[in-house]
């Protein structure tokens, strides 16, 4: 811990980053071989290939989000933004294409990508804090509606316009939070808001992780059959606890104490593992199992399945820590 308080902010996050991409590559190369390694059978060949296909897809999601990571804090707090907001325009496109709606439609989603979005994001690059926080709450409900009527369409007005508000809300207003964490200012911790989001992302791994090995391990009690026969609070408890004890062991790397790091894990985890059944039931309600598909023009296939927990927790985690320590608002 000394050796590690001499070194340079920028060192500490080169550090960070090379354990980060070294665990990565000792487990994919590990990976790999295992799923190479010949057995007498082929009955016993069979789920290693299995095992292997099944872990491909969340191994380049781990291996795409830190490269997004490295390449949001090389490319400083404007990058940073810009970046984030490209995955908010591809997350807003993946959710609106599995949706229905109308040619009346499409110039309340003109706003919504081309207005909305880029103004959002500009303000969390401009660390404009009290009014990035109610833009969308606010401005952005009001004027999405006004748009539609004005096309003069009101055929299921009321559902079409929920479905863009909610898609609007989870894509670029939740995921808007993970950038405005790196631009947190914190007395004494300037530049070290990558350790920040870094602490997020690890919370809510170590959270989706454990509840998934409690839905597999243990025996089931669904609260939400018919939205999800995996879910179950038992699973939750145990997801939410294990993030809030991975963020209390991390507290070293943020500005937080370990109990304070304890409880804002706790809350992020909770919100995440919460956000994951809701996007189940907004799955289940378009008739699909995944959000992404082959077919997609976006090319970003999943992308939202990928993001889904981030984009709850990142709110929940941005305004309980900014409240807590009654950080400045507005842009300095």
């Amino acid at each position: 811990m000394g050796w590690l308080k001499q070194l340079t902010t920028s060192e500490q996050v080169a550090l960070l980053f090379v354990v980060l991409f070294g665990f990565l590559m000792l487990l994919s190369i590990g990976l790999f071989l295992n799923s190479l390694r010949e057995r007498p059978l082929e009955d016993a060949r069979r789920p290693s290939r299995l095992s292997w296909e099944r872990v491909r897809p969340d191994l380049r999601a781990a291996w795409v989000g830190g490269c997004m990571f490295w390449a949001a804090w090389i490319s400083g707090p404007l990058g940073a933004t810009a970046l984030f907001a490209l995955c908010s325009f591809l997350a807003l496109r993946e959710f609106i294409t599995m949706l229905h709606t109308q040619r009346s439609d499409h110039r309340t989603l003109i706003v919504a990508f081309f207005l909305l979005l880029p103004v959002q994001y500009m303000l969390c690059g401009t660390r404009f804090f009290d009014l990035f926080t109610v833009f969308l709450p606010v401005y952005g409900f009001l004027v999405l509606p006004i748009v539609s009527a004005l096309a003069d369409d009101p055929h299921r007005f009321l559902e079409r316009n929920a479905k863009i508000q909610w898609g609007v809300m989870v894509c670029v207003y939740g995921l808007s939070h993970a950038p405005a964490v790196l631009l947190l200012d914190f007395p004494g911790y300037t530049g070290r808001g990558a350790f920040l989001l870094f602490f997020l992302v690890m919370v809510m791994a170590a959270s989706q992780i454990a509840q998934e090995i409690a839905r597999r391990s243990l025996r089931n009690r669904p609260i939400a059959r018919r939205i999800s026969r995996s879910f179950s609070m038992r699973a939750w408890w145990i997801g939410t606890l294990a993030g809030a004890f991975t963020g209390g062991l991390l507290y070293w790397i943020t500005p937080f104490k370990a109990g304070q790091a304890f409880v804002m894990a706790l809350l992020a985890a909770g919100a995440g593992g919460f956000g994951g059944l809701v996007m189940r039931a907004l799955k289940k309600d378009a008739g699909m199992r995944y959000w992404g598909n082959r077919s997609s023009i976006t090319g970003a296939v999943g992308l939202l399945d990928r993001i889904a927990v981030l984009c709850f927790a990142a709110p929940v985690f941005f305004h309980s820590v900014r409240w807590y320590f009654q950080l400045p608002l507005g842009s300095r």
